[in-house]
């Protein structure tokens, strides 16, 4: 793993996870109600999604189970797609797949 790898994998980390502490004790209901909430999410995906295409093909190679193409497109989606953002996708995202996403980052980096 290059240390650009490394600082970009802490990077989606870093994001990953304040994004699922953000929706600690939250509900589906929240994310509507709460607009900072939502931009807050918003902006940590799209961090994440930047941080993946940094990575070196090697390395997304390598760990070709970690969904690389799944988080640049959606911070693509994000960035271009402003104005009709899924809460719902959101939702999702931050609660059922950045969970295990972290689980796997932590365990490529206690590897190296």
């Amino acid at each position: 793993m290059t240390k650009s790898d490394r600082v970009r994998v802490h990077h989606i980390l870093d994001a990953a996870k304040e994004a699922i502490e953000f929706l600690k004790d939250k509900s589906r209901k929240d994310l509507d109600a709460d607009r900072k909430l939502s931009l807050a999410l918003v902006r940590l995906l799209e961090v994440i999604g930047e941080a993946a295409r940094g990575i070196s093909p090697e390395f997304r190679e390598k760990h070709s189970k970690i969904p690389w193409k799944q988080m640049m497109g959606m911070r693509n989606r994000l960035i271009h797609g402003y104005y009709d953002i899924n809460l719902d996708i959101i939702w999702e995202t931050v609660t059922k797949d950045l969970p295990p996403l972290v689980s796997q980052l932590e365990k490529i980096l206690k590897k190296k």
